[in-house]
């Protein structure tokens, strides 16, 4: 392996995690649920699951779903869900459901995340808060199309492509990997793994649990089930939380090509950042020498790459780190040891050799991602129209345009769409609580006003002054805290769109 081939881990690591049935036919499905409503087994969690939850105890158990909605009765796949139970009986409120995005992300351990990064205690007293791996993922009839670090397919953000040609010979690579996943798909799982579908899991979830409405809260993707289900559902929807919004019930072109508006937005903060330590780093004294430094690195690796590490990936590089400011440090070593060309820098920054941490969940986590976005919605199959995206977004998002535009193995999904995306339900209880950042990579602020308007009457929006992926609980607004928190904990919902200033 060359070195730069570890970074691909790297890139993998920051960005995998961060992408018919009548109204009539779902409800009647759901109706007959209602009458079998299977109850929830409670045992140990796996021990990977109890290990990563430690101090944590979580239980764990199994929920059957048909494989197929539209034959309901035929195949079974058992989805495996946790439950962090409320320590206090008398203030229980129900349950809630959580999803931690992707699509792709284990949520199992999610609840324990939740409790040991600080969620209010008066959170996990109100709620049996409820994590899962929705179909296709883990333990809950996982799905692999075989991918490796190593291989052409290494992260679900698309090359950064440099001209026309490197579109077409993006094009060669992801005509084959939609094919190989069409290959090893031998149970016939990927044509089912849909954000309708797991939104109608989530319903069979709760009846299991025995109850008559559930509560979420979801991160990133997990913003466009919880949409999903609220608009489905919205007769069994309590309170519903989205941190992090993509902006619809599923990512769509549209949606990917906004990772480079959200680029655009949050690479100031990281440039002011590294401009006020420019003495230890040496990448820029003010921000716009800092963003210089961007594409002078990028471009002379375009034309020479080091040790096999190229402009592409220094490109994936920074966007996966811009998600989080802890991760500024890292970023700039990477760019530090990279401008200084020195292979042992390289290596002692981590951009070079061996990486031991790829997770063997990697391949599904990236198989999961490709199924649900490429399902939902019909994507685009002329490389023309890629062509053109790229050359649009280079000029328009130059920092990172010409990745997110290109084309993806949906344009040569083997699979139709067996159902439109489910559409935004307006008409419903004011119960949705959009909380996003003002500056986010992977979904910008663009996300929440969209599905603000959307959900219309039915929703609320709290913008955030602040950088990153994640506000409740993941950011550090205490505004952000307090509103998400009352609403939770008392069904307290904003009168109007509120704005949190930084703090």
């Amino acid at each position: 392996m060359t070195r730069g081939r570890g970074i691909r881990r790297s890139a993998a690591l920051a960005v995998a995690l961060g992408l018919g049935l009548s109204g009539s036919l779902v409800a009647g499905t759901a109706g007959a649920e209602e009458k079998e409503r299977p109850a929830v087994r409670w045992g140990a969690c796996p021990e990977d699951v109890a290990a990563e939850s430690a101090p944590v105890v979580l239980e764990c158990g199994t929920v059957p779903v048909p494989k197929d909605y539209a034959d309901p009765g035929g195949d079974r796949i058992e989805l495996m869900i946790s439950r962090l139970a409320s320590a206090n009986p008398d203030k229980r409120r129900g349950t809630l459901m959580l999803n931690p995005g992707g699509p792709g992300g284990s949520g199992l351990s999610q609840s324990a995340i939740l409790a040991k990064r600080g969620v209010p205690s008066e959170v996990l007293d109100t709620y049996d808060v409820i994590g899962m791996d929705t179909r296709g993922i883990g333990r809950s009839a996982p799905v692999a199309c075989g991918f490796t670090p190593e291989g052409p397919y290494f992260t679900n953000i698309p090359p950064y492509a440099v001209g026309d040609a490197a579109v077409t010979a993006r094009a060669k690579v992801v005509k084959k990997v939609a094919e190989q996943c069409a290959r090893r798909d031998k149970e016939g799982m990927l044509p089912h793994l849909t954000t309708a579908n797991t939104a109608r899991d989530l319903d069979r979830i709760r009846a299991a649990l025995g109850e008559e409405r559930t509560s979420f809260l979801g991160y990133s993707y997990g913003t466009a089930l919880g949409a999903a289900y609220a608009s489905m559902f919205p007769e069994r929807s309590d309170r519903i939380v989205l941190d992090s919004n993509i902006g619809d019930t599923h990512l769509d072109r549209d949606g990917m090509r906004r990772y480079a508006l959200g680029m655009e937005q949050t690479f100031p903060d990281f440039a002011r950042w590294a401009a006020a330590r420019h003495d230890s780093y040496g990448l820029g004294r003010t921000p716009a020498e800092v963003r210089r430094t961007y594409f002078t690195l990028a471009e002379r690796l375009d034309e020479k790459p080091v040790d096999g590490f190229d402009g592409t990936m220094l490109r994936q590089l920074t966007f996966g780190f811009l998600f989080k400011e802890v991760q500024y440090a890292k970023l700039a070593q990477h760019w530090q040891a990279l401008k200084s060309g020195d292979a042992a820098s390289m290596r002692t920054a981590g951009t070079g050799g061996e990486a031991a941490d790829t997770p063997p969940s990697l391949d599904n986590q990236l198989s999961v991602f490709l199924a649900v976005s490429c399902n939902d919605v019909p994507w685009p199959t002329s490389v023309n129209t890629y062509r053109r995206g790229v050359a649009e977004d280079r000029v328009r998002y130059p920092l990172f345009g010409a990745a997110t535009a290109n084309i993806t193995p949906c344009a040569y999904w083997p699979y139709a769409p067996a159902e439109k995306p489910v559409a935004i339900d307006d008409d419903g209880p004011r119960n949705i609580l959009l909380v996003q950042n003002l500056r986010d990579v992977p979904t910008p602020h663009a996300g929440g006003k969209l599905l603000r308007q959307k959900f219309a009457d039915r929703s609320r929006l709290v913008s955030v002054d602040d950088s990153g992926h994640g506000v409740y609980v993941f950011g550090d607004n205490p505004c952000a805290l307090n509103t998400t928190t009352r609403y939770l904990v008392d069904g307290k919902m904003p009168g109007k769109d509120t704005f949190c200033r930084a703090g």
